[in-house]
């Protein structure tokens, strides 16, 4: 039961108001893209970018990877890695894999004595490629595998991310605009087929020129139907990365749809509010990142990342 209750949280601080499956889909990981308020379309800066925005791949230089974990509300963990590699005649290509543990539960029959154990867990592998179509813009495509389980039972899915992003070197800005998780089950749980979590996302990203601070901005979920149009713009994000010397970064952020779907009775506490930090140790760079739910409880991601 508690680790039913877990995946409940998960539905909420991640669904809201959706009806779709794999919805671990919209789970953020990567420390740094969660401590910035989440996950930015104009993203180009790790190797994460290949699940914000595959377009974002194609400023990547070297060979990084990332991974991260994320601990979950009642003992349900998130991991996460990713990496990139740029091909002679072929362009850069980055690849990633989420993965959710649920846990182990504990099988009864109708009469409540106990059978055994059974365990509950979903998996996403994903790959993308980006190319510059001309002068500062650059878009990129991805592919992802989805599986699902809950003890005998699971369900496989297939999708693909779309992604442009434009440069303005001149205002140090970057816009970017993704469409995730476009597809379909292969094989369901059931009868009846569920839609995926389909993400129209646009953002946008600027460094100051007199201020060590890059800002990010963005909005999520522009593709979900909604009784007002002003509605449509709730979920958006904001957030800013301090660069303090040469090998740490301060990372804040806020979450405007995880606030509002965690309210109660007009209030919310702190959460959708997120902070981190980054350092470098040698060739490693180190990640953290704490956002709160309120009166629920607060999500710790960690992470590193290095460039082979």
């Amino acid at each position: 039961m508690r680790r039913l209750i877990g995946i409940a949280v998960v539905a909420l601080a991640t669904a809201g108001n959706a009806q779709s499956v794999y919805e671990f889909l919209r789970v953020e990981t990567s420390p740094r893209a969660a401590a910035l308020g989440g996950g930015n379309a104009s993203a180009n800066e790790d190797a994460d970018a290949v699940f914000h925005n595959p377009a974002g791949l194609h400023k990547l230089e070297g060979t990084p990877v990332s991974f991260s974990y994320m601990s979950h509300l009642m003992d349900v963990n998130f991991f996460g890695a990713s990496g990139s590699m740029e091909f002679d005649g072929v362009g850069r290509v980055g690849a990633g894999a989420k993965y959710v543990d649920y846990g182990d539960f504990t099988e009864t029959d109708e009469f409540g004595n106990e059978l055994g154990e059974y365990g509950a867990g979903e998996l996403a592998l994903q790959a993308g490629y980006a190319l510059e179509i001309e002068e500062n813009f650059t878009a990129g495509v991805g592919a992802k595998f989805i599986y699902s389980s809950i003890a005998d039972y699971s369900s496989t899915g297939a999708a693909f991310d779309l992604g442009l992003q434009y440069d303005f070197p001149i205002y140090a800005a970057t816009v970017g605009v993704a469409v995730r998780n476009l597809g379909g089950q292969l094989t369901t749980y059931g009868d009846v087929s569920e839609s995926l979590p389909t993400d129209v996302s646009v953002g946008v990203s600027k460094t100051l020129e007199h201020l060590p601070l890059t800002l990010y901005a963005g909005v999520n979920r522009v593709n979900e139907s909604k009784d007002e149009i002003l509605e449509r713009f709730e979920a958006f994000a904001i957030g800013g990365e301090f660069r303090l010397g040469e090998s740490f970064r301060l990372r804040i952020g806020y979450d405007n749809k995880r606030r509002k779907e965690l309210e109660i009775g007009g209030f919310a506490g702190l959460a959708g509010f997120n902070a981190g930090f980054g350092f470098d140790v040698r060739e490693y760079q180190i990640g953290y990142a704490y956002s709160s739910l309120g009166d629920v409880g607060a999500f710790h991601r960690f992470g590193v990342s290095a460039d082979l």
